[in-house]
């Protein structure tokens, strides 16, 4: 019961985070879920398995608030589930104990991405170029995204979301509620995936009951904070979470002895810190000058 709580709380926070975000719940999870111990697949399938209602909801909510560039999601939706299939199925074929190194360097690749794309996002409040994406464009991106959104149990929204951002050209907001919306057909591409690959025993419906139930009660209340927190701020707070955490995993997977770990963590957290305390400045400067 204790650890279906903490589960549920997953959820919570990730869908809080990814909601406003545009990213980040399949990272927080899987990178928690592996924590816990259990296999790469099994981890990745339960999180999209979640991410089918969890996606909804927040979907549905982003809609609502008008966060959501149809043409956008439609354009990212086929690309994307390709992408999703084919990685959920090359992950299912591997042996747990072989990836699980591997998925945790890419995952904390991913969070350095997020601190990199967000701490380094110097005017927040700038006004979008209006010029619109061509259709080539969303085939490699959705497509891509969607392959290490399976592989990783996390990727969409990080690569996705700050791809879209940096360009400057949509609403910081429509972007965000763009990917999230687009991700429901994503987690339906990979659960598919997964269970053609590992079939319904190797998953713990109680598991992904938590995590849907701790997501579906922060997928509105994501959908609303997108409007009124700093998303360069909330990147550069995810990015540093991603990190302790799957640093923490592949240390464990590579043997490293605990001194150096904890060196590795002190310097980590003093590192983000100094990000975090950058990007609150910025954000402040930014307000002062306007």
């Amino acid at each position: 019961m204790r650890r279906l709580i903490v589960l549920a709380l997953i959820g919570l926070a990730a869908q809080l985070v990814d909601g406003s975000l545009g990213m980040a719940y399949g990272v927080t999870s899987t990178s928690l879920l592996l924590m816990f111990g259990i296999a790469p697949a099994v981890a990745s399938a339960s999180v999209h398995m979640a991410e089918v209602v969890t996606t909804a909801a927040s979907g549905v909510s982003h809609i609502r608030f008008g966060n959501v560039d149809k043409q956008v999601v439609y354009r990212l939706i086929i690309p994307g589930s390709i992408g999703a299939f084919i990685g959920a199925c090359f992950l299912g074929s591997i042996p747990g104990h072989l990836i699980k190194p591997f998925i945790s360097a890419f995952l904390l690749l991913l969070g350095v991405f997020v601190i990199y794309r967000f701490m380094f996002k110097s005017n927040p409040t700038k006004e979008p170029v209006q010029k619109k994406f061509g259709k080539k464009f969303f085939i490699p991106l959705g497509f891509i995204a969607g392959f290490f959104d399976a592989t990783g149990g996390g990727g969409w929204g990080p690569i996705a979301t700050p791809v879209l951002l940096t360009s400057n050209r949509m609403d910081p907001r429509k972007v965000i509620g763009s990917v999230d919306t687009s991700e429901f057909a994503i987690a339906v591409s990979s659960t598919i995936g997964f269970l053609l690959t590992l079939g319904w025993s190797t998953v713990n419906v109680q598991w992904v009951l938590a995590l849907m139930i701790g997501g579906v009660i922060a997928a509105p209340i994501a959908a609303w904070l997108v409007k009124i927190i700093p998303t360069n701020l909330l990147g550069t707070l995810v990015g540093g979470i991603i990190i302790l955490t799957n640093i923490r995993t592949l240390f464990g997977a590579l043997h490293v002895s605990q001194s150096v770990a904890q060196y590795t963590y002190v310097g980590l957290v003093i590192l983000w810190a100094a990000a975090v305390i950058n990007v609150i400045y910025k954000i402040r400067k930014v307000t002062a000058e306007a």
